[in-house]
């Protein structure tokens, strides 16, 4: 008797869901105190405590639902034969516009097709509802109507733009990989992670937002002069025009080698009155950077990928695998979809892992700027943020443990506080 693994599959989604909507309880729960933490009284308004209390519980409640949704079609898809049915249906559209539905790589597109449809009506609801109730209501977004469609529709077409050729090289490529097939896809992921890094600064996020050279003037000069006595390559320094969409503020930088660029989102530069703030925050990302997190991050990445194409080659010519998921054939796509659900327990494992080393370089950032003199403007601007993005301030630490890559404001200061303390 062939292993039930669709059975199997759905049997762990279900206890991963209850698992993490315990873990979702509590964190609720956390939410729903009305203090503050010891460690941020005094630090944290009571006016901006009560709106992030808000904005986190009406988020909160929309998480419920929409996982609760989630996992209902998702279970439902593979319970009940969805996925193969839907291939079926696929290549009959293939013939009934005139095409060859033995021709692999039309009938996958085909499929993905009305995947694509299928999940944009899904989850358009929700994605409404999350950006013009829930961020409207709190103060966040800054999007029209026209322009939420705009962006969706600019998405779909570089779905459509972009999808087909990379989908019909990754089949080629299992079709005539061989023994070396785990390192060919590799090969292939790694240059396509290449070029899209490469391109999506340059072609694709403009399409989205507007990036402006930051204005001469202080803060240009404060960066620049941080920048250089790290010996940081930094090329361009750029404003993007977040607050187009939302008022939530970020920062970021990217570039390969020589070729840095830094990229402020003007709702920092308009949150953060003192420059010494934002420099500080630019410090932890530059520590990122001095301290090769990005480089091993890169790394850890592509080995972990290089195991996964590994994986699948072990297991994409199991026709027991895929008859349990309701398949006669063995298409690559759909070997690539089993597979990715085969080995989800080893993937919460690895998310799990990987939080707690991006936490751990979290730690080490803030140190790094500390270091270089800006422990009391990154104390300001780490609450700055916190305030600003009404991010929330009481965590469940079991919670927090399992899905936060970021540590929470108040282990954060705890950890600077500490350090403060040891030099004294």
């Amino acid at each position: 008797m062939a292993f039930p693994y669709m059975e199997a599959v759905v049997g762990f989604m279900i206890l991963m869901y209850i698992f993490e909507t315990y873990l979702d309880l509590r964190q609720h729960a956390a939410l729903k105190l009305p203090t503050l933490p010891k460690t941020l009284e005094g630090v944290i308004s009571k006016e901006k405590f009560e709106k992030s209390r808000a904005y986190s519980l009406d988020k909160s409640h929309f998480h419920f639902v929409h996982e609760f949704v989630t996992i209902v079609m998702d279970s439902s898809i593979l319970f009940f034969g969805v996925l193969p049915w839907f291939w079926k249906k696929s290549g009959e559209f293939v013939v009934l516009v005139g095409l060859n539905a033995e021709n692999e790589i039309l009938h996958t597109l085909s499929f993905l097709s009305g995947v694509m449809i299928w999940s944009q009506v899904t989850d358009l609801p929700f994605s409404l509802y999350s950006t013009f109730v829930i961020e409207s209501r709190h103060g966040f977004n800054k999007q029209t109507i026209w322009l939420f469609f705009r962006d969706m529709i600019k998405g779909i077409l570089l779905s459509i733009l972009l999808g087909p050729p990379i989908v019909s090289a990754i089949i080629i490529i299992v079709q005539k990989g061989g023994p070396y097939l785990a390192i060919y896809l590799w090969g292939f992921m790694f240059t396509l992670s290449l070029v899209m890094m490469t391109l999506y600064p340059i072609l694709i996020a403009p399409l989205f937002n507007k990036f402006t050279p930051l204005p001469s003037g202080d803060l240009r000069e404060k960066i620049e002069k941080l920048a250089s006595s790290l010996k940081f390559p930094l090329k361009k320094l750029f404003v993007v025009d977040g607050s187009t969409r939302s008022s939530h503020s970020n920062a970021y930088m990217y570039g390969f080698f020589k070729n840095k660029r830094i990229v402020l989102y003007d709702t920092l530069i308009q949150q953060c009155k003192n420059d010494e703030e934002i420099v500080a925050v630019i410090a932890h990302e530059l520590g990122h950077w001095k301290l090769n997190h990005t480089m091993y991050s890169f790394i850890a990445l592509q080995i972990l990928t290089l195991l996964q194409f590994g994986g699948y080659t072990l297991v994409r010519n199991s026709s027991d695998l895929f008859r349990s998921f309701g398949f006669d054939t063995q298409p690559v796509l759909i070997g690539l979809i089993i597979f990715q659900h085969t080995v989800i327990p080893l993937q919460h494992l690895v998310s799990f892992g990987l939080n707690l080393v991006s936490r751990s370089f979290e730690f080490q950032a803030d140190a790094f700027a500390k270091n270089l003199g800006y422990s009391a403007a990154l104390r300001a601007g780490l609450v700055k943020l916190q305030e600003e993005n009404l991010s929330a301030m009481n965590t469940d630490p079991w919670y927090s443990a399992y899905h936060y890559s970021h540590p929470p404001l108040v282990e954060r200061l705890a950890a600077l506080d500490e350090a403060d303390k040891k030099e004294e």
